[in-house]
């Protein structure tokens, strides 16, 4: 099930679980569009996957599952994506 992280990695940007600003890779890193379009070229900058859109919970479905509160905030990770430290990833 996917967490619904509630910000933006690069500029802490607020991204509720309707939003359709998320943008997310297989590891569930989350960016805001602008983010993802502007300064990441759509890619992750911390596995090198490729940014989509996050799909949206439905309000029924959020009260039994609800979005993770857990921020994550990496400003300094958001220049390019070329760095790859997930682990089981070559780089």
């Amino acid at each position: 099930m996917l967490q619904m992280r509630p910000g933006c990695e690069c500029c802490d940007r607020d991204l509720p679980p309707d939003s359709d600003a998320a943008r997310i890779c297989s590891f569930e890193c989350t960016f805001c569009s602008h983010c993802a379009e502007a300064r990441l070229a759509g890619t992750c900058p911390n596995c090198g996957g490729e940014l989509l859109p996050r799909p949206r919970r439905p309000a029924a479905a959020l009260a039994r599952y609800p979005a993770s509160t857990t921020r994550v905030f990496k400003p300094e990770g958001c220049a390019e994506a070329s760095v790859n430290t997930r682990p089981g990833n070559a780089a």
